[in-house]
């Protein structure tokens, strides 16, 4: 059976030839072009020894197949360092179909722009890209949350003061090129093209021949446009202006991490690969936060949820974690590990709401399988305790952050503040399985309505059939509980090594700022 360990190092193995964008002939087709593969711009752009947690690695992961695969949805996106001040780089692949903008590529850079938003983080642009893919255009264009949200987005984060820089370093055409002349200042190198129509379309257009330079030439916007405000002659020369223009922003408050002993190889030891296992979450917290610094609240009630205070890099912070254990109740009950009861619910609740009051962030730990069903449950007012608990979630003030570690299921996702409920950042380990419910119970769901529907055709199916039918639906839903699946959607920003926890969470608690800038209220709850 594989550990955590093993199936850490297979999807690490696999990252690596995502990051590899187009392959080698990508990357020298950039050359040839007098232009740099986007991860060596990045790394010329961002400071030597910072970390750079990169977002999205595995959006559109196996889902353009049939054209021919785009990795990491072709855009490169992050959090990064320039000059000490942390910025957010959105940057694309022109390896990858020439950097053009797929469904996933669109939903990838909206959710860099929402993440830059709730951390107010400056945002820098590195544009190489030939536009909307058209054969899917139907897809980006109109909707909402289509590509226009992203011009909408630059606008909007503009006015709200967070500073943005774009970089045109290769094809910026149609109606991408918004994006860099909706930013407080643009860049652009020599050989990049900047315009709404190519040669082409203009001649088809309006008959008229032109210049490519003369069109959307770097020359044309420094000088006789206007659009350009600094006109720089290749990639390295552009990437060294972008981190002095940063360096004029106002100095950030200095951050320190405090240091701890390493003990996050322990949590390979703690949690399983499979989700089957039993353990002790706060062991598991001790090896994320600063070194006694848990003060468990509520520690005798409602003990399938562990509510805690901690300290991450001296940040005080309040945990929601799931415990993986049995518990025994008061009353002589037995409570199921991962499953949420009323009393944990209203716990839970109460602990939320006691952090907006003290503006104390809120960190989400997740191993759900979701929660609990019966006659008792509903007579002790599930329902009632969920929704409240849900309601706290949605009208708190505080950042949030998400991490799963195990099943992320049902009821149990949302309450736990999943992505649909503005978590600053949601991350997973590699053991995470997400779903609205587990696949055992999934497939006897299905299965059931299958047989049913061929009993209502007059069919009797065999016992081998039924078999082989259950075990194909059970196949297909594990494949879409794997969390590889759900961040090729975007449903996690990250999916992380369990060790490096406690780095993702105080580098995100040193930016977050303290509230959203309104006071904390929840309307009606049920009591």
């Amino acid at each position: 059976m594989a550990t955590l360990r093993n199936l850490t190092d297979e999807l690490l193995h696999q990252e690596a030839t995502l990051r590899q964008g187009g392959g080698a002939d990508g990357q020298q087709r950039q050359r040839r072009h007098g232009r740099l593969p986007v991860r060596e711009r990045i790394a010329l752009l961002l400071d030597k020894d910072c970390p750079f947690f990169e977002l999205g690695v595995w959006a559109a992961y196996g889902m353009y197949e049939s054209w021919g695969g785009v990795p990491a949805a072709g855009i490169v996106t992050g959090i990064g360092t320039v000059k000490g001040r942390a910025v957010l780089v959105a940057a694309n692949d022109a390896t990858v179909k020439a950097g053009a903008m797929f469904p996933q590529s669109v939903k990838k850079l909206l959710r860099a722009q929402k993440i830059a938003n709730q951390f107010r983080l400056p945002v820098i642009y590195l544009v190489d890209s030939a536009g909307v893919f058209l054969p899917l255009q139907d897809e980006v264009f109109p909707d909402e949350d289509d590509f226009g949200r992203i011009f909408r987005n630059n606008a909007v984060l503009s006015a709200a003061g967070i500073p943005q820089y774009a970089a045109v370093m290769g094809n910026c055409i149609a109606g991408g090129a918004y994006l860099p002349v909706l930013c407080d200042k643009m860049l652009m190198t020599d050989g990049s093209q900047l315009c709404l129509a190519g040669p082409a379309l203009v001649k088809a257009a309006i008959g008229q021949t032109v210049d490519p330079e003369d069109l959307g030439g770097a020359a044309m916007h420094a000088a006789i446009s206007g659009t350009v405000d600094f006109h720089e002659p290749d990639d390295p020369s552009c990437l060294k202006r972008l981190r002095a223009l940063v360096d004029l922003l106002p100095k950030p408050a200095e951050t320190h991490l405090e240091q701890q002993p390493v003990i996050g190889d322990r949590l390979y030891d703690l949690v399983s690969a499979d989700g089957r296992g039993e353990y002790d979450v706060r062991e598991v917290l001790r090896c994320i936060v600063d070194s006694d610094s848990l003060q468990e609240y509520k520690a005798e009630f409602g003990k399938t949820i562990v509510t805690t205070f901690a300290k991450i890099g001296g940040h005080a912070i309040g945990v929601v974690a799931n415990q993986k254990v049995r518990c025994r109740t008061a009353s002589g009950e037995i409570q199921i590990g991962g499953v949420i009861y009323p009393d944990a619910a209203d716990k839970a609740a109460r602990f939320v709401m006691d952090c907006n009051q003290t503006r104390i962030p809120l960190v989400f730990v997740q191993d759900v399988q979701g929660f609990m069903v019966g006659k008792q449950a509903e007579q002790a007012g599930i329902i009632r305790a969920g929704a409240k608990l849900v309601n706290v979630v949605s009208n708190s003030i505080v950042p949030k952050l998400t991490v799963i570690i195990g099943g992320s299921f049902g009821a149990g996702h949302y309450a736990m503040c999943g992505k649909a409920y503005d978590p600053a950042l949601i991350l997973a380990w590699p053991s995470a399985k997400y779903a609205v419910m587990g696949g055992n119970q999934a497939a006897d769901t299905l299965l059931a309505l299958q047989l049913r529907e061929a009993q209502r055709n007059g069919r009797v199916l065999a016992e081998q059939e039924v078999g082989d039918l259950r075990q194909s639906i059970l196949q297909r839903y594990q494949q879409q509980t794997d969390i590889r699946y759900g961040a090729a959607r975007g449903w996690v920003d990250a999916i992380i090594q369990p060790h490096e926890t406690r780095l993702w969470l105080s580098a995100a608690l040193d930016q977050l700022p303290a509230t959203i800038g309104r006071d904390f209220r929840t309307g009606v709850l049920q009591v």
